[in-house]
């Protein structure tokens, strides 16, 4: 629409029925490139970068035979270079792209890269990983040069200690290539045993990368003392469109098998790791493999943690603001697919409960109503399944607030040293 307004708004997307996002022009003014989804409905679909003539002209898709989903792009200064973002093998890479052939190669691959933009003859943008936060960043557009431009974090980051990360892969089901993170306890002694603290990540199509976050940071743990083994499973972003579409109807099936052969592989490859003392955490997705893992694992892991999972997938799609995700990832509604509500539905394996868990919900969380939770809660008090219940009534599906995170972390942590230290 016109920036005086003179004019209504005016769709330029409305043949798709899907996502379109983020559009960019070009540096002459002349070419439109936005990020477009193909499946309505379906929000973990691959991004494709679509070039558009300006004002108007025939829409070309640029990346259709590139099997990696772009999140955010800008445009080189001579205006023949695309580039863009997407989760990659367990990174968030920088790609160029070539607006002429659509060919791809990598600029920056190890690490989560963020906000690309071109300064003079470099690319600009934020860079991340598992080892610490975000810096501003710069590089050649031949990937050359890679050198960092703020150390905001600098002082921060040298008075804390963190534990050194590593990546493997592992056969997970169908003998297919699974990736996982390690992240090994501060002042590590390979002489020592260490507890594991096992994250299970939210989604299910979503990821543990090599990127620094606030939230589930695993040097939370290796900092506790703890070493923090992330499996990405069937379901996770960057591995392919395939491998993220697989979750779909199968939310027990492909991920719990991973989880086992993942964590399996890991306590054979780093026998520091002490077997005997494995707690499993998880949000989201996560919580609600949780709750699944208590009923189909049971005798696996000596505590449990689970933050806004759910206990009933039939319920929670009467209690969820987000219906669409549900019937997606169920093949449809309660109603008219009810074997795809009850197929992986952990209320149906209650009675097999044993393995002590702290639940943790916020009041103010819709994608997964706090029902869930308190459920959740009542059946392990009813069960004497040992239980702590932490309870937010001013948080959403995320503890946001800066005291909250501290209160959750003390809580998280004095947990798993009840039961694994």
């Amino acid at each position: 629409m016109p920036v005086d307004g003179s004019k209504p708004p005016r769709c330029l997307t409305d043949r798709n029925r899907a996502w379109d996002t983020h559009p960019v022009f070009s540096p002459d003014g002349e070419t439109l490139a936005y990020l477009a989804m193909a499946r309505p409905g379906y929000e973990s679909d691959r991004f494709r970068i679509v070039l558009r003539p300006w004002p108007r002209g025939k829409a070309r898709i640029l990346t259709e035979n590139w099997d990696r989903s772009p999140s955010s792009l800008c445009w080189s200064a001579d205006g023949e270079t695309i580039y863009a973002t997407a989760r990659n093998l367990g990174q968030k890479s920088l790609f160029a792209v070539s607006v002429e052939t659509g060919q791809v190669r990598t600029v920056v691959e190890a690490g989560s890269v963020s906000s690309p933009a071109v300064a003079g003859d470099r690319v600009v943008f934020g860079h991340s990983s598992l080892g610490g936060p975000t810096e501003i960043h710069s590089v050649n557009p031949d990937g050359a040069d890679l050198r960092a431009i703020t150390e905001i974090n600098a002082t921060k980051l040298a008075a804390a200690r963190t534990g050194r990360f590593e990546q493997f892969t592992f056969e997970g089901w169908n003998d297919e290539t699974v990736y996982c993170y390690v992240v090994k306890p501060i002042d590590f002694n390979p002489d020592n045993k260490y507890p594991v603290a096992f994250l299970i990540h939210g989604g299910p199509q979503g990821s543990f990368g090599n990127s620094f976050h606030y939230r589930w940071n695993p040097q939370a743990y290796a900092g506790a003392g703890y070493a923090a083994v992330m499996v990405d499973f069937h379901g996770s972003i960057g591995y392919g469109q395939a491998f993220c579409d697989s979750i779909r109807g199968d939310w027990g099936g492909k991920p719990l098998e991973d989880l086992k052969k993942g964590l399996a592989a890991a306590l054979k490859r780093y026998p520091w790791m002490d077997a005997e003392r494995v707690g499993a955490l998880g949000a989201s997705f996560g919580g609600y493999m949780i709750n699944w893992i208590a009923g189909n694992w049971p005798d696996r892991f000596r505590c449990l943690v689970n933050h806004d999972g759910n206990i009933d997938e039939r319920m929670a799609y009467f209690d969820t603001e987000e219906l669409w995700f549900p019937e997606w990832d169920h093949l449809g509604t309660p109603w008219d697919n009810p074997s795809g509500y009850e197929k992986h539905n952990p209320v149906n394996f209650v009675k097999n409960w044993q393995t002590p868990m702290l639940v943790v919900h916020g009041a103010q969380d819709f994608r997964v109503a706090d029902t869930q939770g308190l459920g959740t809660f009542n059946a392990l008090q009813r069960l004497g399944v040992p239980s702590k219940l932490l309870y937010f009534p001013d948080e959403s599906h995320w503890v946001l607030k800066p005291n909250n995170s501290i209160l959750w972390h003390e809580t998280v942590l004095a947990w798993l040293d009840q039961w694994l230290k």
